[in-house]
This record gives C-alpha cells, sequence and structure tokens, in this order.
C-alpha cells in the first residue's frame, strides 16, 4: 500500500523535484534543507534521530527532515516506487547494494563522483576507500565509480546453543564446528541425542536473499570471500560450489535441516540448536538462549583469522531527485564518521563498514567483548555483485538451490549448472 501511494502521488511531486526536473550540475553544488530515510528497526530508528538532531543543531540552514522507510512489500519495492515517482529522499540509509545495480538502471542514484571535492580536495572515491579500505572495492559499481557508501555490515557467523551442545555431551566451550565433516557430525549427535529437533534451520523459502544466509556464507569461507559472480561469470559452478551444496543437502537429506518454513525464531524457542546470523543477534538472544559464535566450517578447517563470510550490509544512497546535493553528501560524511560510527555501535551493535573498526573503538570492544569475533570477521566479508539484474540473478541461483538442495528434486551438478546458464544469460544480455 506504501509504494502505490508513493506512485499515486508521483505526478504530483515529480513536476517540483524529481529526477527529470533536477539540474545535476547545478544540485552538486546546492545546500539547503533534504529528507531522508532509515530503517525502521527501533535501534536504528534511535540512532537516526539522534544524527540528525546533531546535524540540525549545527546547520539550521541546511535542515533535515527524517522518517522511517515507508512500509511495503519490501525496502526495495518501496524505493523503485519512489524512483519512478520522481519523489526519493535525498538520502536512504537502508540501501541495499543487490539493488544498487537496478536502482543505477533506473537512473535513481547519483554517481557520487561526479559531487565536487570538500575544500580539501577529498572525492568521494578518496573518502569512501579511506574509512572501508579494502573492502570499498567491491562496493563500486562496473565503471569503476561509487553509487553507494558502504556503511555497516552484520558479518555472518555461527551462533550455538551452549545448553543444547553440553546435553549432547558436545564440548560447549569449543564446540566441534570447524570442518564440514565435524559439523556433519556434530548435527548427527545433536540430533540424535535429542538435545535439539535440528540441527540449523535457514528460511527455506525462495525469496531471492535466502541464498545469504545458507549457500553464500559457506561459499565465501571456503573460496576466501570469492563473489557469485565475478568478471561476468558465474563462479560457483565448480568444485567448491558443488562441495557446498552438496554439505546442505546431506544437512537436509538426513532430517538435520528441515525444509519446512518455522514461524517464528527457530533458534530462540530451541527447535535448532545452531543459526546463521550478524552482530545484530547479540540483543536479540541475550537472556534468551546462551550462545556462542565459531566462524563458518569450511572443508578443511581454516583458522578463524582467516575465514571469509557474508557481509550482510546496507548503506547509503543519495538519490538523483535530490536538489541539494552539496548538503546530502555532506550528510553523508557526517552520518559515517568517527563520532558516528561509533555511536551506531553503541546504539545498534552493528559493525560500521571501517577498515581501522577494533583499533578505532578498542576501548568499546574491550567492554563489550560479545562483539569482538564479528567485529573480526567484519575486516573479511564478501558482497553480493554488483552486476546488473542482481535480484534476478539471486533468485535464479535460489530457484536452483532449492530444488537440487533443500527438495532434492534434481542432482546438485544439474542444479548448479541451470543456475549457471541462467545467472550467464542475465549478466552478459542484461535481461531485466
Amino acid at each position: 500500500m506504501a509504494a502505490a501511494a508513493v506512485l499515486l502521488l508521483g505526478p504530483a511531486v515529480a513536476a517540483c523535484g524529481g529526477p527529470q526536473g533536477v539540474d545535476a550540475a547545478a544540485a552538486a553544488t546546492s545546500r539547503g534543507p533534504i529528507t531522508v530515510w532509515y530503517s525502521n528497526n527501533s535501534q536504528e530508528v534511535e540512532w537516526g534521530e539522534q544524527m540528525v538532531a546533531a546535524w540540525n543543531a549545527a546547520h539550521p540552514d541546511e535542515e533535515v527532515r527524517a522518517q522511517e522507510i515507508p512500509a511495503g512489500t519490501t525496502s526495495e519495492a518501496v524505493i523503485t516506487a519512489s524512483i519512478t515517482a520522481g519523489n526519493a529522499p535525498c538520502l536512504i540509509f537502508n540501501t541495499s547494494p543487490a539493488a544498487v545495480p537496478e536502482f543505477t538502471r533506473q537512473q535513481g542514484l547519483v554517481d557520487l563522483d561526479t559531487l565536487p571535492p570538500t575544500d580539501d580536495g577529498e572525492d568521494a572515491t578518496a573518502y569512501i576507500t579511506a574509512r572501508s579500505g579494502d573492502l570499498a572495492e567491491q562496493y563500486a559499481s562496473p565503471d569503476g565509480d561509487f553509487r553507494q557508501i558502504p556503511w555497516k555490515s552484520n558479518p555472518v557467523m555461527v551462533l550455538y546453543d551452549k545448553k543444547a551442545f553440553a546435553a549432547a555431551g558436545l564440548d560447549p566451550e569449543d564446540p566441534p564446528l570447524h570442518t564440514y565433516d565435524e559439523l556433519l557430525s556434530t548435527s548427527r549427535t545433536l540430533v540424535g541425542s535429542g538435545a535439539a529437533p535440528h540441527a540449523l534451520y535457514p528460511n527455506p523459502s525462495s525469496q531471492f536473499f535466502q541464498s545469504w544466509f545458507d549457500f553464500y556464507p559457506f561459499y565465501a569461507a571456503e573460496t576466501g570471500g570469492t563473489q557469485l559472480v565475478e568478471d561476468g561469470e558465474p563462479t560457483f559452478d565448480d568444485a567448491d560450489g558443488r562441495a557446498v551444496a552438496e554439505l546442505w543437502r546431506t544437512l537436509y537429506d538426513e532430517g538435520l535441516a528441515s525444509p519446512e518454513l518455522f514461524n517464528g525464531d527457530a533458534f530462540a524457542v530451541g527447535a535448532t540448536a545452531m543459526t546463521l546470523a550478524g552482530p545484530w543477534a547479540v540483543a536479540v538472544y541475550d537472556g534468551v538462549v546462551d550462545w556462542g559464535v565459531v566462524p563458518v566450517p569450511t572443508p578443511e578447517g581454516t583458522p578463524a583469522g582467516e575465514t571469509w563470510s557474508f557481509s550482510d550490509a546496507k548503506n547509503i544512497a543519495l538519490y538523483s531527485a535530490c536538489r541539494n546535493r552539496a548538503t546530502a553528501w555532506d550528510v553523508a560524511r557526517f552520518a559515517t564518521s568517527a563520532d558516528q560510527d561509533r555511536r551506531l555501535l553503541e546504539m545498534t551493535g552493528q559493525m560500521p563498514l571501517r577498515a581501522d573498526l577494533l583499533d578505532t573503538y578498542a576501548d568499546w570492544f574491550a567492554d563489550n567483548p560479545t562483539y569482538v569475533p564479528f567485529a573480526e570477521q567484519a575486516a573479511r566479508t564478501v558482497e553480493v555483485p554488483n552486476v546488473q539484474s542482481s535480484t534476478k540473478v539471486w533468485q535464479a541461483f535460489r530457484n536452483a538451490w532449492s530444488a537440487a538442495v533443500i527438495y532434492r528434486s534434481e542432482s546438485v551438478q544439474e542444479g548448479l549448472d541451470e543456475a549457471a546458464s541462467a545467472i550467464r544469460s542475465l549478466v552478459t544480455t542484461g535481461q531485466q
């Protein structure tokens, strides 16, 4: 309904503020009031409100008006509708990297490298790479320019229920979860002993993003950070991809994972002994589950300090309906400053995409050691590939994964071949 309302409002708003009515050259240096959207997550709302208040107190002539992103089927659907209508806000602090290629195709995003440098000569690329380091490269568009600011990540790790492990006779402080063989043996022990109905219980539904929380963290760990698509070619139709798929197929085949959709949080209520989650889970499960955390297993047991995972990032983008882009860019840099990143840590527990995260906030992590494993993992995360038809690419993969792995109606090789063929066509021909 919210997305439809945005569309209905579009013609009236677009006449004065839509991309088709914006002089990009003038907007790049223009200052004045702007509107921003942030996530409707309560912790992020609290962070956003204080950030906006701090900015407005210091910049009364460049007021930021802020609101939660309107409700809709998905955030991406709402943003797409607002781009189409020409009434997107200047900044959205909830931009999925997977949606950036589509928003770019819609001409909905500002190429940040077209904005004038700051007074000290720093352009967008310099600012982004200084803050995020080598990880920033994953967020550049194929032309090398940035249309999103890497903001925060929730690196996916394996959380496990210490009580369930102890009940199954497994060491709850040093669980055998380093290799695939250990994961399978541990899973069989957990379920066979009755300590938990299932060992793992990822969401088995068919949405394109669900593979980010079963296949992709394992593939990232096994390959040392390989993306699903690189240099225009699918990467997963190989021995590494098959190993991950066969592992998960075994989990489903033996009833260690369930193909049934669970109504609620399976980990919180003890329906599974393990779950894949990021640092957001600390606040959710503390006091609910006595949990521990380990990196995603690999076939040979990669050391924790070398293991990669999926980032599960949300980023900041500047939208092309914005008339006061100089103000918007300053607000974006203010919101990603060392001070605001600290507040983000304190208020949400999510990891700012900073290259120097642990050193910059050493005192905070000393006081909050539960978050340290996630901060260490945040330095080794892989993002979804920035390719055209990105969500369709992931949907093609998910369809094949469901058939070959979750429901086992075809072989793993058949599923990976089908996915690779479909993705190759989407990436090379640009089908939308």
